[in-house]
């Protein structure tokens, strides 16, 4: 492909380093600096001008600082002249902050502001992952194509788990209800719910699960885990229900805090996440941890959106 430049920021080396090699293409060079009070600076060492430049950086790790260094590397390449800038956001950040409610009256609409500072910066395009909340996409703009991982999950499935015609698909939320039935249906195997209600952000008050789970593998499947309580109390009323095996997959593994160790402590076969965030540290200490690569979906993503092709072909087929 002639007239692209493919960038990775300092949130995930790895997963740039992927897509750059699933198109075919070398990573360009960029150098990031701080100054000694914080500040970031960011440098390009190649030219950009007239090109189709795609940024790698993913909402996670030190997320404020990697979320100004994204901004500051799209500018950058807009003064530098390059004729279009794709921002690549496998997981956006401040998703779970997309609304307001009548317990958060004052709050903050953060990824409505994150989509504005995106837009204000020279973004032409962004290319994203499993938005937290779909309706995001009418926070910008600009062009916004929010892939899913599902069907690079149904792959896995039916790779990986012998009894999946047997199995259960498991929303541990109301929220990802519609998520859940997709999968179930394209599996053609029934749905299960779990009803939760919090005490507070982070904490699990109670649950109460909705459908038979007994002698049957449960698969849990959400969008995201942070601090794992919901999924891990999920997976231990499965367990009580009568489940013979649980899985959890999920999109975006984040495991802040206690996550790994109540991971080791539940009674998961195996808790399966993409690498939309670095998990090279958190397999080393938790050995439940899978992982699905999604690089050639995002790769596959920038090939057609540089030569104009159609994205929707992604939404249910992995590419070859």
């Amino acid at each position: 492909m002639s007239n692209i430049k493919v960038f990775g920021g300092s949130s995930h080396p790895d997963l740039s380093q992927k897509i750059a090699a699933c198109l075919g293409a070398e990573l360009g060079t960029v150098v990031t600096t701080k100054f000694s009070n914080g500040e970031t600076c960011v440098e390009f060492g190649e030219s950009v001008r007239g090109e189709d430049v795609y940024i790698v950086q993913s909402g996670c790790g030190e997320i404020n600082d990697n979320l100004m260094e994204l901004l500051i590397m799209i500018d950058a390449c807009k003064i530098a002249s390059a004729s279009r800038v794709t921002a690549v956001i496998p997981c956006f950040p401040y998703a779970r902050q997309d609304k307001k409610d009548k317990l958060q009256s004052r709050a903050s609409i953060t990824a409505k502001l994150v989509a504005n500072m995106l837009s204000v910066s020279g973004a032409d395009h962004i290319i994203t992952m499993d938005l937290h909340a779909s309706q995001i996409q009418g926070f910008f703009d600009i062009p916004v194509d929010n892939l899913y991982a599902e069907p690079a999950v149904l792959k896995w499935i039916k790779d990986n788990i012998s009894d999946w015609r047997n199995c259960i698909v498991v929303s541990p939320d109301a929220g990802g209800a519609k998520r859940v039935t997709s999968i179930a249906d394209r599996l053609n195997v029934d749905f299960a719910l779990i009803h939760k209600e919090r005490k507070k952000a982070n904490e699990v008050d109670r649950m109460l699960l909705v459908g038979d789970v007994k002698d049957r593998v449960a698969i849990l499947v959400d969008d995201m885990a942070d601090t794992c309580g919901t999924i891990c109390h999920a997976a231990d009323k499965l367990v009580s229900a009568g489940s013979t095996k649980v899985y959890a997959i999920l999109t975006h593994g984040i495991f802040s805090g206690p996550a790994i160790s109540r991971i080791n402590d539940a009674g998961f076969e195996a808790v399966v996440v993409t690498n939309t965030i670095p998990q090279e540290e958190n397999i080393k200490q938790c050995s439940k941890i899978q992982i699905i690569d999604i690089a050639i979906i995002l790769a596959e993503a920038i090939r057609r959106t540089h030569n104009g092709e159609s994205v929707s072909y992604l939404f249910n087929n992995v590419p070859l």
